[in-house]
């Protein structure tokens, strides 16, 4: 008697204890490793015209992270992040820049992925590129070293000209109509600044690894019908 109610015991604790130990597993932290790519599509709109440094930037993720063999980020889960760095283009030279960077990944299961993730690539940010490391995206048109480089050219053509007409005088004469009209060339071609608009692709790289607590699903309750 007393041997049967040990192992009714026995058997009602291994019961109980079963689902806690699949709970603790669902709800173990699961790692991206550093060097994780996340493929990001915009859904709000950023500028280095109407945007401020500091601002908050939301997206969502377009294809979805596997490790350990399963999925942990899944498709439009959302990112969240925020502009660290601004630079408005300049009249005549240089161009407008933005850094921004990835904050969190939420999935659709509320677990929360706190990341440091640098930009590498933007596509759909009209002209715009990513130009280093550090994911600073520079906007089109000309910076200043490529404005010089325009206007020395344009002096030297006019010096040239200057020089088939009238020798000496007319050289540092053309040489001066060169930097006017190398100058109106320049201002002709605005220097826009960065804008990224909703849809724009974007592509983070985890520089160090993130831990997340998953929230596990509900459980049906047995004694609902």
């Amino acid at each position: 008697m007393k041997q049967a109610y040990l192992l009714a015991l026995l058997s009602a604790l291994t019961l109980a204890a079963g689902p806690a130990g699949v709970a603790a597993d669902e709800g173990s932290n699961i790692p991206l490793p550093a060097g994780t790519e996340l493929q990001v599509r915009l859904t709000s709109a950023l500028s280095t015209k109407n945007s401020d440094n500091g601002d908050p930037w939301v997206g969502r993720v377009i294809e979805p992270i596997f490790a350990q063999g399963r999925e942990v980020v899944p498709a439009s889960s959302r990112v969240d992040g925020h502009i660290t760095y601004l630079k408005a283009a300049g009249r005549a030279a240089g161009t407008g820049e933005m850094r921004i960077v990835a904050d969190t990944i939420t999935t659709p299961g509320e677990g929360t992925f706190t990341i440091v993730a640098s930009l590498q690539d933007a596509q759909g940010a009209d002209g715009a590129k990513v130009k280093d490391e550090e994911g600073t995206i520079q906007g089109p048109g000309k910076n200043a070293k490529d404005a010089a480089k325009e206007a020395g050219i344009g002096a030297a053509v006019g010096a040239g000209v200057g020089v088939m007409t009238a020798g000496g005088t007319g050289a540092l004469y053309g040489a001066g109509i060169g930097v006017v009209a190398a100058a109106i060339h320049s201002l002709a071609k605005k220097h826009k600044g960065v804008v990224l608009p909703p849809g724009t692709e974007m592509t983070f790289v985890l520089s160090r690894a993130s831990l997340s607590k998953q929230v596990p699903a509900p459980r049906p309750n047995p004694s609902s019908p």
